[in-house]
């Protein structure tokens, strides 16, 4: 996942406040010591507590866990980096975060330690390390170990695709095989298809995607058509030029894609909807395909209703400008603030070693690491791993930078008042957006 964002500017100001010191490594056994781990409440979080069981054991160590529900989860683990707490001794934070926690101190750099254990950036898939431990981007300074690796992609339900009359009539209207969308204008057909379809005595529709504005919902879900469409952040060739990337001829026909595929093609309700929504209306039997992170796909596979082959799993499709997916995940960082230092990187140590990183894939949760991943039998170890292999291979992310919050805030503000609201046109957005990135960046003294 990526971060629950704040729900007001309030909490804004709150946003990596307040700077600490940096930590001293050291290469000496840390003392029996009791750990905090802080992340996100979710499956993988219980898994993780299962899987350390080991380090306790191995170590002598005593962990401890705060689990904070998603949608609470930044407004509360930031206020704690803020405030100079001391409840994470390890703390798994979004992408985002990794900006203004190195420039303020708030997390450990790892690099000396990396050096000192035989931790190799290398050995985890590129687009992770990036997304997850790197600041600034594409350097080699290291605040995070890619924890766990997450993409938006898509579900689908597989038993309905291959229905003898409805594939026998989607030919026949489309001219082609009712199949996986090989890219996004055949996605919103399929989706076209479905809605209000009648299927076993109950009306269905097209596709759930992600139009949620209170945190970021919206945004991690246009991106996947922005994307694909041509839209860039910033001048490849100088930071911080956004006029005619943000707002190009191409990120405007996305923009007006995603649009398209909100009117044409969702269930009613789904004006605010992200994860959990999707989740409901897939399961439920509502949608014939839904648009999420892959965190989900073991829960679909274990669900009586859709499980069990009656779902496909799917990349992001490609657009015009090509195919990318909007990347999720977390790194696992050490909290400059914490008192048991040594030991928290004793649990870094641990946890990047390749059994436990197959162990971690095998419980369910998602590694990063190359050999796990890369191994030949990866693909066919779960019916959505090759899925997951072809997304991770195509991500792309939202802004990492320190002002990213002031950055995310009014993207979720034009887009949704754009897409559900149907508030000007896509050109307007864009153009707006532009707007209010520029004067973030000039107060950041970045333009």
């Amino acid at each position: 996942m990526k971060n629950r964002m704040m729900n007001s500017a309030a909490t804004i100001g709150l946003l990596f406040g307040a700077g600490f010191a940096g930590a001293t490594l050291t290469t000496t056994s840390a003392q029996a010591a009791d750990l905090t781990l802080c992340w996100a409440a979710w499956d993988p979080a219980n898994a993780l507590v299962e899987m350390s069981k080991d380090f306790e054991a191995q170590s002598g160590h005593n962990m401890s866990f705060e689990f904070v529900p998603w949608p609470n989860f930044a407004d509360r683990m930031l206020n704690e980096l803020n405030s100079g707490g001391k409840l994470c001794d390890l703390l798994i934070g979004d992408s985002q975060w990794i900006g203004g926690a190195a420039e303020n101190g708030q997390y450990v750099k790892l690099n000396d330690f990396f050096d000192q254990e035989g931790i190799k950036m290398d050995d985890f898939l590129p687009a992770t390390v990036t997304g997850y431990a790197e600041w600034p981007k594409n350097t080699p300074n290291y605040y995070a170990l890619p924890a766990y690796a997450d993409v938006v992609g898509w579900t689908y339900r597989k038993d309905w695709f291959e229905r003898p009359e409805l594939q026998a009539e989607f030919k026949e209207k489309y001219g082609r095989d009712l199949d996986v969308p090989k890219n996004l204008a055949e996605l919103k057909d399929i989706g076209e298809f479905f809605q209000g379809r009648e299927i076993d005595g109950k009306t269905v529709y097209g596709a759930a995607i992600y139009t949620e504005r209170g945190s970021e919902g919206i945004t991690m879900g246009v991106t996947n058509a922005l994307y694909n469409y041509g839209f860039l952040y910033e001048n490849p060739d100088k930071p911080y030029d956004l006029e005619g990337f943000v707002n190009s001829a191409g990120a405007i026909e996305g923009l007006e894609y995603y649009k398209a595929l909100y009117d044409c093609c969702t269930p009613p309700g789904a004006s605010d909807a992200y994860m959990s929504q999707n989740i409901d209306a897939y399961k439920s039997g509502q949608v014939a395909m839904q648009m999420n992170f892959a965190f989900i796909w073991p829960g679909v596979e274990a669900d009586p209703n859709v499980g069990g082959g009656k779902s496909g799993y799917f990349a992001n499709p490609a657009g015009p400008a090509g195919q990318y997916a909007q990347l999720g995940g977390q790194g696992i960082s050490v909290v400059a603030n914490s008192d048991n230092k040594d030991a928290a990187l004793e649990y870094i140590k641990w946890f990047a070693q390749k059994d436990v990183q197959q162990k971690w894939w095998d419980v369910g949760g998602a590694s990063a690491m190359r050999a796990v991943v890369e191994d030949p039998g990866f693909a066919s170890s779960q019916p959505f791993a090759q899925t997951f292999l072809d997304s991770m291979a195509i991500v792309k992310d939202f802004w990492a930078e320190p002002a990213y919050a002031s950055l995310l805030l009014p993207m979720q503000e034009r887009i949704h008042n754009y897409v559900v609201a149907g508030n000007g046109t896509a050109k307007e957005a864009l153009d707006g957006l532009v707007k209010d990135w520029d004067e973030v960046f000039e107060d950041e003294g970045k333009k």
